[in-house]
């Protein structure tokens, strides 16, 4: 192992954790295959979330680490389950009654609702493939329609109707009594109606490759292949199976399917193949606190991140402790962007085992890029609600003043960043703005802290501002200085929490604060503006 590789592993990074498992597993040379495969799985029944786009981030994150610990090349598969079948109508998509119509069908059968695709499951791949290629992922979309249509599955299959009795003994002792008796790992898809069948089997033939059930309308005996398409796999023996034909080698998977993974990990190994390395993430909560669903659409969507935040400041959030749950709502964004830039500008003073570490190496596949910027998006989002911005020039016109030249054609990531922050104060941060009055200790800290401001060179930098800040809340003895800040983010910002204020009154100007400050001392209403 190279010197780097060791570097690396030091570093702790879960990453690079992952990726030794895989160097593990071909410790005495490479897979026959050539390749070390990675993938990743989507369920296409409801519209892309930002959980789907975290398991192939965080899936490219070990891939890439693993590139520096090893030369064997490799793949990532982008895998959609598109031949299940619709169980329930997802809430978030027009035409419902289309889709009722539809239901148990095939996703690839099922009409499309939008309109724009021969059916919901090829536009919901669409949209998976175009929000992948919109972060430049390297990967390989697979169907599993087309995986099982094209007879690429065939083999597999057959092992499974093969090795029946083996693997239905692995399924059977987790199912409740009335699932047990009519269970199958096959799903014939009815040639009469196009749906996929929960039926028993009544026969099964390994030589023909068959299976057979009794028509639950007509009564009639159907007999199937179960190669070709004509049946498909219940799911924890569909992800075994999977493995199995593809030779997968690393899959991570959510921590709502760490038994399923134990589950398929048995089956694949009486089909003669070793389960891929992996690990289980701990899921996205919504704003209440609830698992993100698909279906009902209740996470942030790939377009609504993208609206108010930089698609690099989605992949930090994507690595940060996957391990721990965290809540995915609008305002975690500012938090995450700001942090994003700070790792960024760390980067080029750090040694080569902390660059290992830090998420920008990760994010950026071991090249971040060199541009930092003057002001953080908390303090542009502040800026923004004050000048109450709808357009960016009006920004860039404290930004130019606060950087020497700083402009949106030098500074093109700052430049997003103006958009992204007017973006968000309109829907998120007006809406919610609550100016009050202050206290008679307030007001007579605020007079001070006017006329200590007037006193100030108008070179004076934000150090320097902060340090005024400071004094007039030690002056006037508030017992905490939280509560002095506090108070300045609600009498002047409308706000409980926000930015270091000398850092804002710097950008924002001192003329222009002390006249915010008079215009509180007299009584004005800034919400009116």
């Amino acid at each position: 192992m190279s010197s780097d590789a060791e570097i690396a592993l030091s570093s702790n990074s879960w990453a690079f954790v992952e990726a030794k498992k895989l160097v593990d597993r071909y410790a005495d040379g490479a897979p026959a295959k050539g390749y070390v495969l990675f993938e990743t799985g989507y369920g296409p029944s409801g519209l892309p979330h930002l959980g789907t786009f975290g398991e192939v981030a965080r899936t490219t994150m070990v891939r890439h680490a693993f590139s520096l610990l090893s030369d064997i090349p490799t793949r990532l598969i982008a895998f959609s389950d598109d031949m299940d079948g619709l169980r329930k109508v997802p809430d978030n998509v027009p035409n419902q009654e289309l889709l009722t119509e539809n239901l148990n069908k095939p996703l690839t059968v099922v009409p499309d609702p939008f309109g724009t695709h021969n059916s919901f499951g090829e536009h919901n791949n669409a949209r998976l493939q175009a929000f992948l290629d919109q972060f430049g992922f390297d990967y390989e979309f697979m169907s599993s329609t087309q995986c099982y249509e094209s007879g690429m599955f065939d083999e597999s299959l057959m092992l499974v109707l093969k090795n029946y009795e083996a693997i239905i003994n692995v399924i059977l002792p987790t199912l409740g009594p009335e699932r047990r008796a009519t269970y199958s790992p096959f799903l014939p898809i009815c040639p009469r109606t196009g749906k996929v069948l929960q039926e028993p089997l009544t026969a099964r033939d390994e030589v023909a490759g068959t299976v057979t059930y009794k028509d639950p309308e007509t009564g009639d005996d159907v007999t199937v292949p179960v190669t070709g398409g004509h049946c498909k796999l219940q799911w924890k023996v569909d992800w075994a199976m999977r493995w199995h034909a593809l030779d997968v080698d690393y899959e991570m998977a959510g921590k709502d399917l760490i038994d399923s993974v134990t589950l398929s990990s048995r089956i694949v190994r009486i089909l003669g193949k070793k389960p891929p390395e992996g690990f289980n993430y701990e899921l996205f909560l919504d704003q209440e606190g609830k698992k993100i669903s698909k279906s009902k659409g209740n996470g942030i969507t790939i377009e609504d991140w993208l609206k108010y935040a930089s698609p690099e400041s989605l992949s930090l959030y994507m690595y940060q402790n996957p391990k721990k749950a965290k809540r995915l709502h609008f305002d975690v964004i500012p938090k995450a962007v700001d942090e994003y830039f700070t790792f960024l500008a760390k980067y080029s003073e750090q040694e080569a085992k902390q660059r290992y570490a830090n998420p920008v190496w990760h994010i950026h596949s071991g090249h971040p890029p060199s541009e930092g910027l003057p002001i953080t998006f908390g303090i542009l989002l502040n800026l923004a609600a004050v000048v109450n911005a709808h357009e960016p020039s009006v920004l860039w016109g404290f930004i130019s003043r606060y950087a020497d030249g700083a402009s949106p054609e030098t500074n093109p990531e700052l430049d997003k960043l103006v958009g992204y922050a007017i973006a968000y104060y309109h829907d998120f941060v007006k809406p919610s703005k609550q100016y009050r009055l202050p206290t008679d200790k307030e007001r007579k800290a605020l007079s001070e802290l006017a006329i200590l401001l007037k006193a100030l060179p108008e070179d004076a930098d934000a150090a320097e501002i902060q340090n005024r800040v400071f004094q007039v809340g030690n002056d006037n003895e508030f017992e905490n200085l939280r509560d002095w800040f506090k108070a300045l983010y609600e009498t002047l910002l409308g706000q409980s929490q926000g930015p270091r204020m000398g850092s804002f009154i710097a950008l924002y100007g001192i003329e222009e604060t002390i006249s915010l400050i008079e215009r509180v001392l007299t009584g004005a209403d800034l919400g009116a503006d």
